[in-house]
């Protein structure tokens, strides 16, 4: 099941149906991770350069040079740990887009969801971001045990942007305390399709369009779900 959704969501990535929301999540991940980019650039330039060259005076040219490199390569990774909480938002925003394109062209002869109101899902994807923001911070600093560090990555990611991108796609057909109860009566399936998200999630440059694939792949194992919840004995005797 989750394979199929993956394989499904993968195989509409790069169609023309999805060219429209492709432009529209790619443009403004680009454009958030750059911000970040200037923002954190300029906040090490103001705060942390001065500290360093108060604290060691008559640094030589090099030095600075050097500095210069080691930082970038800090906010570097920092900027792709960031990658998913900037994800999380952007699906915030676009996910109604995608779960409409999925289901108008895979799931044409059933009735399609309604979209969040443009408030809710605003209020939604700022709580995503923090939850995940959070998450990312545990994972880096257990990036410094030995024995956890990557895996500490994948868990915390696989469990966040598993619970929320299926709750998203759940609420589209269901009050948001029953597709929280669906994901936690699931937390088994979520769980591993998150770890297919956070695996989508590490590979560069792919991870781009993260908030396209896990939307897409979310809406495809809700479907799966849901089907599997008709087809139970309890619901055929009533």
């Amino acid at each position: 099941m989750i394979l199929d959704a993956a394989r499904a969501a993968l195989s509409r990535l790069f169609s023309p149906e999805f060219r429209s929301v492709f432009i529209k999540t790619l443009g403004l991940t680009l454009l958030a991770l750059a911000a970040l980019w200037f923002g954190l650039t300029n906040l090490v330039e103001w705060l942390a350069l001065p500290w360093v060259e108060t604290l060691i005076p008559g640094l030589p040219s090099w030095a600075g040079w050097l500095g210069g490199i080691i930082a970038a390569i800090a906010l570097a990774f920092g900027l792709a740990l960031l990658i998913a909480p900037v994800t999380a938002i952007i699906a915030g925003l676009f996910l109604d887009d995608v779960a409409e394109v999925v289901e108008r062209t895979d799931y044409p002869a059933e009735p399609p969801g309604r979209a969040m109101p443009a408030l809710r899902s605003m209020v939604l994807a700022i709580k995503f971001f923090g939850v995940v923001m959070s998450g990312n911070v545990v994972a880096l600093l257990l990036l410094l045990v030995p024995g956890i560090n990557i895996a500490a990555f994948f868990i915390v990611n696989g469990y966040l942007l598993g619970r929320e991108f299926f709750e998203f796609a759940a609420m589209r057909f269901r009050p948001e305390a029953e597709a929280r109860a669906l994901r936690k009566k699931h937390a088994v399936t979520v769980f591993l399709a998150g770890l297919v998200v956070a695996a989508f999630l590490a590979v560069p440059l792919l991870n781009l369009l993260t908030p396209l694939f896990a939307a897409a792949m979310m809406v495809h194992l809700h479907k799966a779900i849901s089907v599997r919840e008709v087809a139970r004995p309890e619901y055929r005797r009533t």
